[in-house]
């Protein structure tokens, strides 16, 4: 059997034709699939933003809600209700405080942390070495 020159030039070109239609049709597919990956995600950002958005609202809520309770008319009004007998604090018992109590609070943890002088507690006394012969052990 002999093939002809156009019977091979005809299997080529049918050859190359569907690796060609097989190519651009994984090309489309891929396409397609990263479309829906794209449309998955757009979807779950969505309602992510939209979860985040009402959770704020409800702590905004909250936080009205407490500031509202912490006013000194609801709050004698309470201790009026619940007969809890509490009394304001005098002036005398009242420490005012000049800087933001966090700062304050930090200062007064850290301050023996950047001092020149070397910490009181026993856990960071010096550590010293001794050298022992092997007779001694």
């Amino acid at each position: 059997m002999n093939k002809s020159d156009t019977h091979a030039f005809v299997n080529q070109l049918l050859v190359y034709t569907l690796v060609m239609i097989c190519l651009s049709g994984s090309i489309g597919l891929g396409t397609v699939w990263l479309r829906h990956q794209i449309s998955v995600t757009a979807n779950s950002t969505r309602q992510m933003e939209a979860r985040l958005a009402e959770v704020e609202r409800s702590m905004a809520e909250t936080t009205i809600r407490v500031a509202a309770e912490e006013t000194l008319e609801v709050l004698t009004q309470r201790n009026a209700e619940w007969k809890l007998g509490l009394v304001p604090p005098h002036e005398s018992q009242v420490h005012r405080v000049a800087m933001a109590p966090g700062r304050r609070l930090t200062a007064l943890r850290n301050r023996d942390v950047f001092t020149d002088r070397p910490a009181a507690s026993a856990a960071s006394a010096p550590v010293t070495f001794q050298v022992r012969r092997r007779s001694e052990r």
